[in-house]
């Protein structure tokens, strides 16, 4: 018995040993500490800010006005021969300036990468940017930057060794410039931001310079081209001239004063400074010109569409001509902003999701306006036109930027909204060149076939001499059928009229011409079966029967029954034959009045 309960509490403890070990594991793995993940260390700031292109031009030019050429030599790739002569790095250093001086040009700061990967949507490879050029005689030294880190290490951007090497064994000749020939000593001795004054006074001189030149070359321009152009003294060629004068002259006088100014040797320095200047003119002339142009188009339009009578085309012109400028005062805002080094990203990210929240609060406005443009663009209908828009019958009041507005018959004013109109069906009765004429005429089952030919004959023979109908396509008058209680006649044709009213007056007069043939005839019109019709009936007049049909034999005789056509001879001797309006109208006295 000791031994079995032995033997069990041997199991037990071996039970509660495996059930105690994986939690003792699981707590072990739980409780190891995790390994503290290393962030990347800090990129250390260059000194020299040669992280970026940008900031390395920006040193460079910052060092030689200092006139510390062994620091701005550090912007350069040299060899290790190079570098250890300092001479050597100060005599490149002042080469480079004298050469920058003498027709150098070097981009605003603004439009040189500030990024470390420098450009990278340009035909170079990558790591090297072009940010200028040296121009002496014949001779062009391209300025190239280069990023000499390795991989996973901090940009470093430097004026490259091709670079350095065409500067330092360029057969060109260092001359003084032409300012340091003509200027005074007191003027280049005396500096004012490392440069001297009488390059400051040159810069002022050549800005009014520069001016009063351009303004001459517009006028002559403008002179010669009153002289040639004859629609120059128009109203329209003034605006174009007007449009153009301000930007143009702007512009020119902006590319007189940089080329006078590297070519008379005003220092690097100065050029650099006003690089920004001359660029943000540039975009201010061309945003000027972009505000005039719309000026003048919007001006013309107007005019254009207040001659035809569009009126409700004007308004969408001024909306159109407002969205514009506005537009183009957010882009030279933008562009100016980045021309001077603020970063418009973020705020171009903030107008793009202001934009997208503005156009789905504004959908329905947006899409009224778009389709006021289509309805003005396109025009399916105008003010006055009589129109069918889905189930609403009406005539156009106006068009708005918003909405429509038509005037029904019972005199009520229906609007529609134009984004809704632009979507649905527009049946436009103003714009028929001609008017249906399609009654049906159903005759008593009493009528002869010489009747119904005589009918068929003369019906005819109304529209084809009618003034009224147009006969092209032909007139289309057929038996067409015979029905429980009646015999049909279908009549095709077009009235020719000027508005729906007149052609409301010839249909009445054919229908009334049409009656008196059936009456000659002898026969009448069905009355519907489902009609109890108690009067007395009259009965066919035999004796009209009898000269029809004698009228019928004649045609036969003569071979003259114009059935199943009409000789073409007979419509044109038919054409225009009937006097209309009738023989006693009112209308006709005022006709021979006339």
């Amino acid at each position: 018995m000791f031994a079995g309960v032995q033997r069990l509490l041997t199991h037990l403890l071996i039970l509660l040993a495996l059930v105690i070990m994986p939690v003792k594991a699981s707590a072990q793995l739980l409780g190891v500490p995790k390994t503290p993940v290393e962030e990347p260390a800090e990129v250390p700031e260059d000194s020299l800010g040669r992280r970026t292109p940008q900031g390395t031009v920006n040193g460079f030019i910052k060092a030689i006005g200092e006139q510390n050429y062994l620091r701005a030599s550090q912007y350069f790739v040299l060899s290790k021969r190079s570098y250890r002569k300092t001479a050597e790095r100060i005599r490149i250093a002042k080469t480079f300036e004298e050469l920058l001086d003498q027709g150098g040009n070097v981009a605003p700061s603004s439009i040189i990468s500030n990024k470390e990967t420098g450009r990278t949507d340009d035909d170079l490879a990558q790591g090297v940017d072009l940010v200028g050029n040296i121009i002496a005689g014949k001779i062009v030294l391209p300025l190239y930057l280069e990023n000499q880190s390795e991989d996973n290490e901090p940009a470093l951007w430097l004026f490259s060794a091709e670079t350095v090497e065409s500067v330092r064994s360029a057969d060109i000749k260092v001359e003084k410039t032409f300012l340091d020939r003509i200027l005074p000593p007191v003027l280049l001795e005396r500096k004012f931001g490392n440069v001297p004054i009488g390059h400051w006074a040159v810069v002022v001189v050549m800005t009014i310079v520069s001016f009063l030149l351009s303004r001459m070359l517009i006028f002559i321009f403008i002179f010669v081209l009153q002289k040639v152009w004859k629609k120059a003294e128009s109203e329209k060629g003034n605006a174009i001239i007007e449009a153009f004068s301000l930007p143009v002259h702007m512009y020119l006088t902006v590319l007189i004063f940089v080329a006078f100014t590297q070519r008379m040797g005003i220092s690097i320095i100065v050029r650099q400074r006003f690089g920004i200047i001359i660029i943000t003119i540039g975009i201010v002339a061309f945003l000027i010109l972009l505000w005039r142009i719309t000026d003048f188009l919007s001006l013309y339009a107007r005019s254009r569409m207040t001659r035809k009578g569009r009126i409700s085309a004007v308004s969408v012109v001024l909306f159109l001509s407002r969205a514009t400028k506005v537009a183009i005062v957010c882009i030279g805002i933008i562009a100016i902003l980045g021309i001077i080094g603020v970063d418009v990203t973020a705020g171009l990210a903030a107008l793009g999701i202001g934009g997208i929240a503005l156009a789905l609060g504004a959908q329905k406005t947006i899409e009224n306006f778009v389709g006021s443009v289509s309805l003005i663009a396109d025009q399916p209908l105008r003010v006055g036109d009589y129109c069918r828009i889905d189930d609403i019958k009406g005539t156009v009041e106006s068009i708005g930027m918003r909405s429509t507005t038509l005037r029904t018959a019972a005199r009520t004013i229906v609007t529609i909204p134009n984004g809704q109109l632009s979507a649905s069906k527009i049946e436009n009765f103003a714009h028929r060149d001609r008017f249906l004429f399609n009654p049906i005429l159903n005759f008593r089952m009493q009528t002869t076939p010489d009747q119904m030919r005589y009918l068929l004959v003369e019906l005819r023979s109304l529209l084809y001499a009618h003034p009224g109908i147009i006969n092209l396509p032909p007139v289309v008058v057929r038996f067409t059928g015979v029905t429980a209680d009646a015999l049909k006649v279908e009549v095709t044709a077009y009235i020719e009229a000027v508005n729906f009213d007149i052609s409301q007056e010839i249909q009445e007069d054919l229908l009334l011409r049409m009656m008196d043939i059936i009456e000659k005839s002898g026969t009448a019109l069905a009355y519907p079966s489902q009609t109890l019709y108690m009067a007395k009936d009259n009965p066919p007049s035999d004796e009209k029967s009898e000269a029809v049909s004698n009228i019928v034999a004649k045609w036969k005789e003569n071979n003259e029954l114009q059935l199943p056509g009409f000789d073409p001879q007979r419509v044109e001797e038919l054409k225009d034959s009937i006097q209309y309006p009738d023989q006693g109208s009112s209308r006709l006295n005022n006709k021979e009045d006339k």
